[in-house]
């Protein structure tokens, strides 16, 4: 924390206005915090550090859903960490996104009707750069309405200068280490965007295709192939078959007639094909299939690409020039023509790649590519997480992490685009290559020319966690707040993301990992668990719900929905809740200011409060445990759950209400409970804090007069606990909450008045009478006061003249009515239950369905008979 942040503390405020208004406290006082300092950490410090750094969102982002989730929880981390004394570092920063930035602004110059070509690559990269000013960094501003409580002067960006020099760094030491090389390889190549992309940026789907059955060879010499992709015959350079499959021994070794071209095609044994599926026959198009590239290499075929980066066929003949769906329909016809097509089976519901940016069909494509040798650096990465150095939580997400990091394969890096990393590789004239690092001027002279292609952004983003904090250079902040403590981010990219970090974290900071803890959270869905996606119509903009209902609602209701690992579900009502919920905070607080609560001086000794006041105090220590241990623990629903029901139930619906008696009738008693109340308060809104940030700081500086609830200390749980006190405000709770459920029974207003006669002598609940007829609306006994219904609860009596408060004969008569048709519904379900015949027939779901009308209908049964009984006698 800077100096900034040790200023004096404002005057506090005398008193809150009647209705809180997010919207005229949050953008102010998040400003207030900024200026203060109270985010920036200092790595000079001697306190225990505490780091996140931010999943960096894309450059061209808004901010979502998911984003205010995954901020929301981290925010709550940091902030806790930094009021229990840490030197508390939430690191943010932006990706450059190298596809979907570059997408942007082509746009933008199609629109100018030009295109990056017209520009030329450094102009058309400085144009990117103008767009960043201008337009990037959107997300950055909405992350300030969320409240996020990031150190702004350490914001980094993945193209910014220091973590381009980690870039070439780190390329130029794993290309010396042979753990980057160049070569030939299938990869996925997106027509649209006209680059590689790897395989997690590969989403599948069922698609609508065709299956073709073609005849090959000629003569005795034939065998029938299946595909879905007949435009890739024309680079047909073998067709494979089992070497088991007795069917076609007598083809292998020999050349068959590859159908419209001149050429014909070897026919080779190789134990990858399933003689069992189709016809044990397939093609083998060594340039456009990854399958088909193994088997071209284990048997020396011929790799011919007959596709261009458009995916236009190149191939002479009558289907040059054709996109490669036209080509498969006229390729189809020809052979069609020639006798060629045993089958045909359309649609073919397959699964089909396609490119998760541009939603276009990805081409396997065989293309010179940049690689990472993976093989050490996985192993390092799944070495770190098996031997404990590094948890993921929850603990069964462990396997899809292992999942991944056991079968990755080489990671292609390299992309055919003009913003991003530019590969530090150059070409020298007689075939030289010289790899360049970042304190290296590269070769001069005639013929020399570098790389044209740039790095995957994975690449630069894997780097993260450390050159975020000055690597390559050994600098403070890499000393103090290296390693990370804790990665918060979703399930979904572990693959991404998260392997990426922890291979190049281990291979860079020589075996140290980068986080201590990967905490893995669902996806944020609709109230009714469906995926949110702009086709369903039912995504949501969060600035719209910060708008209606203040961020401490929306970050409340995400907060308590989040379970580790699971989804989460939210919707408008739900966060219309949490506006209820900040709303009844800033009340109760309200109503205990303007009632004397206070924080001054030292809480009054437990044989001088109440037992009201024990109680709270008790279950006041019992939650800050509870809270602490679901924080160590990422329950964030469950602390936030907690912490909902101390405060809304315990707090302010049975604290505050059992102390107005306390306070009406002054004294010394009402003095300890108002700094009970005081200390009450003062704790709960430093334990919501960190969820709910901004009308806790408002409250918390108004009720006691400090700086900010922001730099306040973490609430301890002092051990004081008192078992009697909590099982006599139980029982007084459970007398309240039986009288009111008979007054309800007997259909009498919750403000109306009765009189009533309570025999409490000899039980705990005599000191509370007071509390009892305040609360149940019970006034003396007077002089004509006769006894219509009597309640024995938990050894005390609590008698009620009912005479005149109701009409006896009509709620008799609606009684009777009521019982009358619960024992009707309880005969029709005993019957059906004892009915052998509909039992052997009836759905298992059925019969569950009557067992529980039968409940239902004996449970009404009971209670209607004893609301009866209790009525009186007319």
């Amino acid at each position: 924390m800077t100096e900034n942040a040790q200023q004096q503390p404002p005057e506090p405020e005398n008193e809150l206005p009647t209705q809180y208004a997010p919207a005229d406290v949050e953008g102010p006082l998040y400003e207030r915090w900024v200026e203060r300092g109270y985010f920036a950490a200092d790595a000079k410090s001697d306190k225990p550090a505490y780091t996140i750094v931010i999943p960096p969102p894309n450059v061209t982002g808004s901010l979502h859903l998911g984003h205010a989730f995954q901020h929301t929880l981290m925010d709550a981390l940091t902030r806790r960490k930094r009021m229990q004394g840490y030197e508390s570092l939430w690191l943010p920063g932006m990706d450059h996104a190298g596809i979907a930035t570059q997408n942007k602004v082509e746009q933008q110059l199609a629109e100018e009707g030009k295109s990056r070509q017209d520009l030329g690559r450094e102009a058309f990269v400085e144009r990117v750069w103008q767009w960043k000013e201008e337009y990037g960094g959107k997300i950055l501003g909405q992350m300030r309405r969320l409240g996020d409580g990031v150190d702004w002067d350490r914001e980094r960006f993945t193209m910014d200068e220091g973590l381009s020099k980690a870039v070439q760094t780190i390329f130029k030491k794993l290309y010396e280490d042979e753990l980057i090389y160049r070569a030939e390889r299938i990869i996925n190549w997106c027509p649209r965007c006209l680059t590689a992309i790897s395989d997690i940026e590969v989403e599948y789907q069922e698609d609508d295709g065709e299956l073709v059955s073609i005849t090959y060879g000629e003569g005795d010499e034939t065998l029938v192939v299946a595909t879905t992709r007949a435009e890739t015959m024309l680079g047909d350079t073998a067709v494979a078959v089992h070497p088991d499959d007795e069917r076609y021994k007598h083809l292998v070794g020999k050349r068959i007639k590859l159908p419209l071209t001149d050429r014909s095609i070897p026919v080779v044994a190789d134990t990858h094909v399933d003689p069992a599926f189709g016809t044990g026959a397939v093609k083998v198009t060594p340039a456009h299939d990854p399958n088909d590239f193994a088997i071209g290499r284990r048997h020396g075929l011929e790799s011919i690409t007959v596709m261009d980066e458009r995916a236009v066929i190149t191939v002479h003949g009558p289907f040059q020039g054709l996109d490669r769906f036209e080509a498969r329909s006229a390729i189809v016809a020809a052979l069609r023509s020639q006798g060629r097509i045993v089958a045909e089976k359309r649609p073919y519901v397959h699964s089909v790649g396609h490119c998760s940016r541009c939603r276009t069909t990805v081409e396997p494509r065989l293309s010179m590519q940049w690689w990472v040798k993976v093989g050490p650096l996985a192993k390092a990465a799944g070495d770190a997480v098996r031997d404990g150095r590094v948890k993921i939580h929850p603990e069964d997400m462990s396997k899809r992490y292992f999942d991944w990091v056991d079968n990755m394969h080489d990671w292609c890096i390299s992309r055919q685009l003009w913003w991003g990393h530019r590969i530090p590789v150059w070409y020298g004239p007689d075939g030289e290559v010289v790899c360049v690092g970042p304190d290296e001027q590269p070769p001069a002279g005639e013929g020399w020319h570098q790389d044209t292609d740039v790095l995957d952004t994975w690449f630069s983003s894997g780097l993260w966690p450390f050159s975020t904090l000055g690597w390559p250079e050994q600098t403070e902040d890499l000393r103090k707040f290296y390693p990370t403590d804790v990665l918060l981010t979703g399930h979904d990219i572990i693959f991404f993301w998260v392997a990426r970090m922890m291979m190049f974290g281990l291979y860079a900071m020589d075996g140290e990992a980068p986080f201590k803890t990967i905490a893995l959270t669902g996806l944020v869905r609709d109230e009714r668990g469906k995926k949110m996606s702009k086709s369903f119509g039912n995504v949501v903009d969060p600035l719209d719900w910060m708008d209606k209902y203040g961020s401490d609602a929306v970050r409340f209701t995400l907060a308590r929905g989040a379970n580790p690992g699971t989804d989460v579900p939210i919707g408008e009502d739900w966060v219309q809740a949490s506006r209820n919920f900040a709303n009844k905070i800033w009340n109760a607080t309200r109503f205990a200011l303007m009632n004397g609560a206070t924080v001054e001086g030292p809480l009054p000794a437990p044989e001088e409060l109440s037992a009201t006041d024990r109680w709270i105090l008790s279950r006041l220590n019992k939650t800050v445990a509870e809270v602490d241990a679901f924080y160590d623990d990422f329950q964030f629903a469950k602390l936030s759950d907690a912490l909902y029901h101390f405060a809304w139930d315990e707090v302010f619906d049975w604290y505050v209400e059992l102390s107005k008696t306390t306070f009406q009738a002054g004294g010394a008693a009402a003095e300890a409970s108002k700094r009970v109340l005081g200390e009450v308060l003062d704790v709960t809104l430093k334990l919501l804090h960190p969820v709910v940030p901004f009308v806790t700081d408002t409250l918390w500086t108004t009720l006691t007069g400090g700086e900010s609830v922001v730099v306040a200390d973490w609430p301890a749980d002092s051990g004081f606990r008192d078992a009697g006190a909590e099982r006599e405000i139980e029982t007084l709770q459970s007398v309240i909450t039986e009288v009111r459920r008979f007054r309800a029974d007997q259909g009498l207003q919750p403000g109306q008045r009765v009189p009533a006669r309570l025999t409490l002598d000899g039980t705990a609940l005599a000191p509370h009478e007071a509390a009892i007829r305040q609360l149940l609306r019970l006034q003396p006994e007077g002089d004509s006061f006769t006894a219509t219904a009597t309640l024995p609860i938990a050894g005390a009596e609590v008698a009620l003249d009912l005479s005149g408060t109701i009409d006896v004969a009509a709620e008799r008569k609606r009684l009777a009515k009521d019982l009358a048709a619960a024992e009707k519904e309880k005969a029709q379900a005993t019957a059906k239950l004892g009915n052998e015949a509909f039992l052997g027939k009836a759905p298992e779901n059925v019969v569950d369905k009557i067992r529980t009308r039968l409940a239902k209908a004996e449970e009404d049964i009971t209670r209607l008979r004893a609301q009866l009984d209790r009525l009186p006698s007319q």
